[in-house]
């Protein structure tokens, strides 16, 4: 026998983001690649988890996470959508959302099984079907309102289609699908019976007076979707891996093992400080989240637009999608790494979006830093020599 890694090795190569954050590092560059979220993590969701790693909450929890945490969700859910959700049947608290998609994809999909997805598309749901042996069937989005149509949707339809994956607002295109469009999704879900996961993690991130419509609220949706969600981006704290995803009691439970076996559960003391967060911080804290990200996003919006690379305004989430093509290179790859060392700042290659070379002309910018960060980056985007 020769000793040799497995086939799954293919499902796992580093993502390009990591990449451009690897080389970001290594010329102390300002890392605008990746969505890591640095900004000043709620103090009471600081002291919460101080207090019950202080209290002893340090042991396993249930495997669908912690009663208090689960009752927030469900009040949190409640308060802003007014979607009545179960804490006892309805929630599993995960670690981070990336691991709620991919326990409910264990659950609920077969190998060979295809899911329509929306490209430009966040990499790790792609890799996560490809993990679980899903298919991802690709349905093109066109800046600058990247819009979709019945047809295509139609089209994408084969006998082994089994469900959709909607992220709203989306991450890299920053798209808030819209009320209409998703009642259009949630037509086509229920004519050809599918599930449908959404990835809701920016929620609260939304610009120029838009909702966000969780389409499980929809007619004859909620049996149907996953809702997938999670704090790490609306407390910044993506490394404390605080996700969770919401559903139907029939799928709940499943899902849950598959939690159990690959995680066991999510760090008991930081669901003890989400908890607190969820339930003390006042509406304002959330409109300030829109508002404080919306001057970050037209400050780097400007700033690309000024130096020559189109920016495509985002409606949510907080990166921008941008035309690179003005910067030499065969492909995104060579163009990022040619503004990484000609300004120090980092961005994401167009083509980790993409299955195919559409990407090529785009870049991802991340805006979830401190102002003094943004500043300056600008500045030295400023200087870029086209």
């Amino acid at each position: 026998m020769t000793l040799a890694l497995s086939k799954r090795k293919e499902w796992v190569l580093q993502s390009e983001i990591r990449n451009m954050s690897i080389e970001c590092d290594r010329i102390s560059g300002i890392n605008l690649s990746q969505g890591v979220c640095d900004t000043e993590v709620p103090i009471s969701v600081r002291q919460a988890a101080k207090a019950a790693i202080d209290a002893g909450i340090n042991i396993y929890t249930r495997y669908d996470g912690l009663a208090e945490l689960r009752q927030a969700i469900a009040v949190k859910q409640k308060r802003f959508v007014g979607m009545d959700v179960d804490p006892e049947r309805e929630i599993i608290v995960s670690a981070g959302a990336t691991g709620a998609l991919y326990c409910a994809c264990l659950a609920l999909l077969n190998p060979g099984d295809e899911v329509i997805v929306f490209e430009p598309y966040y990499g790790y749901h792609i890799s996560t079907f490809v993990a679980t042996q899903a298919i991802p069937v690709y349905i093109r989005l066109e800046p600058p309102d990247w819009a979709f149509t019945e047809e295509v949707l139609d089209a994408a339809i084969t006998a082994r289609t089994r469900a959709i994956m909607i992220n709203t607002p989306a991450n890299p295109s920053g798209k808030v699908f819209s009320a209409p469009e998703l009642e259009s999704l949630a037509s086509f879900a229920i004519r050809h019976d599918l599930f449908v996961f959404t990835d809701e993690i920016y929620e609260h991130f939304l610009y120029d007076g838009r909702r966000h419509f969780p389409p499980a609220t929809l007619p004859g949706m909620r049996e149907r979707t996953i809702t997938i969600s999670g704090l790490s981006k609306t407390f910044s704290i993506t490394g404390w891996r605080i996700g969770y995803c919401l559903c139907d009691s029939r799928w709940t439970q499943t899902i849950g093992y598959f939690n159990d076996l690959i995680y066991v559960c999510a760090p008991a003391p930081l669901q003890m400080g989400v908890a607190k967060g969820l339930m003390e911080l006042e509406k304002t804290y959330y409109d300030s989240l829109s508002q404080q990200y919306m001057e970050k996003r037209d400050m780097v919006c400007n700033c690309l637009g000024d130096v020559g690379l189109t920016p495509f305004v985002p409606q949510g989430a907080y990166y921008v999608l941008a035309n690179i093509s003005r910067l030499p290179g065969k492909n995104s790859k060579d163009r990022a790494m040619h503004l990484l060392r000609q300004t120090g700042v980092a961005c994401v290659p167009g083509e980790a979006f993409y299955h195919d070379s559409s990407g090529e002309s785009l870049a991802r910018f991340c805006f979830a830093k401190a102002n003094q960060i943004l500043t300056e980056a600008c500045r030295r985007l400023a200087n870029l020599k086209l």
